[in-house]
């Protein structure tokens, strides 16, 4: 159990993010290396979404559909619970977080869920996988136009100032765009994606990498270290733990309220408590620009690690749990066959 708990901390992806923060801290790119670093990082990105693009399954997507109510419930989590929770706690959590902190936790609150580890997850803890599979995709195609909207909106609240059309443009036409392209050349191009997961989760970690190595350069060459203390990384840490424990209590506890079966459950849980790294990363310098991207990352970064350790662990706990109907896992609808 120990080990399951810890192996997320030991992943080679999580402690190359650190060595790249490190890095981008010691080392930040600057002038013209800092313009290679941004190329390099556009062309990236558009090549990852094209990829998840040609990767997506209509027919997945199409199987679970059927669920509607148990999706509503995990979208609704995703993009107005998420964000609700976190602008209740903004008299307190504004003034001691700062403010570019603060904008971070915002836009961790308004990100799609994770599509990769959610079903990973559901899978491992032996919930409705189909569902899981439709739920997961629909929330990473639904934020890239949803997120930049939910920015505004909560930004708009706060009396901040948000580029919204100029972000919108800059998302349709690097993350959008090819993703749509590669969706359409499927069926072409698409069994021979599929054979390729290895390379695909190297770009995909790849990207994300450049992306924080890029955005943490320019927030550090404009004084992030400085701005941010020791005391607000803590307290950032709590914040997070504190978000994803909610989240997780407050999931379990509608799944009960709503009559769904365990199967539904566990996917309710693991699909709406997540936020995307993956999605996040790329949108950001869209939406925060320049050095503000980099403080804007540190909450999602921190999320991130902590729902692949503590998600880990859980699980592991509902696989090793007596579960009677398993196959209804793999029901669309969540109903026992």
């Amino acid at each position: 159990m120990l080990t399951s708990f810890l192996r997320p901390l030991l992943d080679p992806f999580t402690l190359l993010l650190m060595l790249l923060v490190l890095l981008a801290s010691l080392w930040p790119a600057s002038g013209q290396a800092a313009l290679w670093v941004a190329g390099l990082t556009s062309a990236a990105i558009s090549l990852l979404f094209f990829l998840h693009g040609a990767r997506l399954s209509r027919q997945a997507l199409w199987n679970g559909l059927t669920h509607w109510r148990l999706h509503g419930w995990i979208l609704g989590c995703t993009f107005i619970g998420f964000p609700l929770l976190v602008l209740l706690g903004q008299p307190l959590l504004r003034p001691w977080l700062g403010e570019g902190l603060w904008q971070g936790l915002l836009y961790l609150a308004v990100l799609p869920g994770t599509v990769q580890s959610a079903i990973a997850f559901t899978a491992i803890a032996r919930g409705n996988l189909a569902a899981a599979i439709c739920s997961a995709s629909a929330s990473s195609f639904i934020g890239l136009l949803l997120t930049p909207l939910l920015v505004q909106l909560v930004l708009n609240t706060q009396g901040d100032a948000f580029p919204f059309w100029p972000a919108v443009g800059g998302i349709s036409l690097q993350l959008l765009l090819p993703f749509v392209i590669g969706h359409l050349l499927r069926p072409w191009i698409g069994t021979w994606v599929q054979s390729q997961q290895s390379w695909l989760k190297r770009v995909d970690q790849g990207s994300i990498l450049l992306v924080v190595y890029s955005a943490f350069s320019a927030a550090v060459v404009a004084g992030l270290w400085q701005s941010v203390s020791l005391m607000q990384l803590l307290g950032l840490t709590l914040i997070c733990c504190l978000l994803l424990a909610l989240v997780l209590v407050g999931t379990r506890w509608i799944a009960r309220a709503q009559g769904f079966s365990r199967e539904d459950e566990i996917t309710l849980v693991f699909c709406a408590s997540k936020k995307s790294l993956a999605t996040g990363a790329p949108m950001a310098p869209f939406i925060f620009v320049g050095a503000a991207a980099g403080p804007v990352l540190l909450p999602l970064m921190i999320y991130h690690q902590i729902q692949l350790v503590v998600c880990a662990y859980l699980a592991q706990d509902y696989a090793q749990r007596p579960i009677k109907h398993d196959n209804a896992a793999l029901s669309p609808t969540g109903e026992k066959n």
